[in-house]
């Protein structure tokens, strides 16, 4: 039997800026394929001295399952490997390994053997960059500093998780802990990570239907209102959202109107599908999504459903071109402040050159910290 240190080389944290109840996340080198990947590990103080599992253990097994039934979009985590490791400690080293790669029916049968034996259960998920995560974009670094998407990111970005969570819901499955430190982004393509609160469904189809229009009321007031306004839905500075699964069903459940006083200038249409999605009126996804399409079709989209004007279509080919120059833009500032500090801190540079670098340094930090896109 192999040792964890064989399969896996374990690096640094990678969740330390959003830590989850029931598990720590680090990076790894799967040494198999050569490829990082993210290593989600059982928190040891949810082990028990008699073996028992508590949900906490048991969601390892509800992530793997629920990830493979999803794993025909695009839009969500992939699953590389799962299994149970021997090692004690947050940081886990040395001791046995088992995995069952992808073999997620064999990893559920185990489950109650390796709690026996006091194993942990751990996920090996595709490594995503931490500079993509919204939270970790969007989470102001002073004090009165507030980022969104601009609406047209925010429009694409709702209408991929839509389709996920359509392509979920046909297969009975809510996503439920909807937060931004699970959202990533790169300002095209949207991922999710984090399926352990999620819930395959088998009740019956009224009570399915309530899961439905909650998982569209969390998806409006946990996602969709902080992307569009940089604030919680809490109306507070964004923060990391509590992770247990009681919680994530509950986190949102007395927010049924959402306060746009912030960004007057943001779409009525949207502020009006986004406040009946917060009240719990919108009945399925594909209510959602037409009524999504419609909005977006304000903006400039073309659906076959929807007119869209000639002049409306042509603005927004040049305001996405913009964006795109912004982001570009963006990353050429922040590589020409770290080329700034890197110099700042040479030995032997005379003091006129060293504060003027750090002048360019804090010029710099202060257009980031108004900068348009998070």
């Amino acid at each position: 039997m192999p040792t964890l240190d064989e399969l896996y080389r374990i690096d640094n944290f990678n969740d330390t800026f959003a830590l989850g109840h029931y598990a720590r996340v680090m990076d790894a080198l799967e040494r198999r394929t050569g490829h990082m990947v993210a290593f989600k590990v059982l928190r040891p103080e949810h082990l028990t001295a008699d073996g028992e599992m508590r949900w906490e253990y048991k969601a390892f097994a509800n992530e793997a399952d629920l990830l493979m039934k999803l794993s025909g979009s695009p839009h969500v985590v992939d699953l590389v490997d799962c299994g149970y490791l021997e090692a004690p400690g947050e940081v886990p080293h040395g001791g046995e390994i088992v995995s069952f790669h992808l073999d997620v029916l064999g990893f559920i049968q185990s489950l109650s053997e390796f709690a026996a034996r006091g194993w942990r259960p751990y996920l090996a998920l595709q490594n995503l960059p931490r500079a993509h995560n919204l939270l970790y974009l969007m989470k102001p670094n002073q004090a009165g500093a507030r980022w969104r998407l601009p609406s047209e990111e925010g429009l694409a970005l709702a209408l991929q998780f839509a389709e996920v969570m359509r392509y979920a819901h046909q297969k009975n499955i809510v996503y439920m802990d909807h937060k931004l430190e699970h959202v990533y982004w790169d300002g095209s393509q949207l991922r999710i990570i984090d399926l352990n609160s999620s819930r395959l469904l088998d009740g019956s189809p009224a009570a399915s239907s309530q899961f439905f229009r909650l998982d569209i009321h969390n998806l409006c007031v946990g996602i969709l209102y902080p992307i569009f306004t940089g604030l919680s839905p809490q109306k507070s500075a964004l923060r990391p959202q509590p992770g247990n699964i009681t919680e994530a069903e509950s986190r949102y459940r007395d927010i049924t109107a959402l306060d746009f006083g912030v960004e007057p200038s943001l779409s009525s249409a949207l502020k009006e599908l986004l406040n009946r999605g917060a009240a719990v009126q919108i009945e399925s996804i594909d209510e959602f999504i037409a009524s999504l399409q419609q909005v977006a079709t304000l903006h400039g989209w073309d659906f076959p459903s929807f007119y869209t004007s000639p002049a409306s279509r042509d603005a927004r080919t040049q305001m996405r071109a913009g964006v795109t120059r912004l982001r570009r833009g963006q990353s050429e500032l922040r590589e020409a402040r770290d080329l700034f500090r890197e110099a700042a801190i040479q030995d032997g540079i005379t003091e006129d050159l060293e504060a003027e670098l750090r002048r360019l340094v804090k010029a710099v930090n202060a257009m980031l910290n108004d900068r348009v896109i998070p």
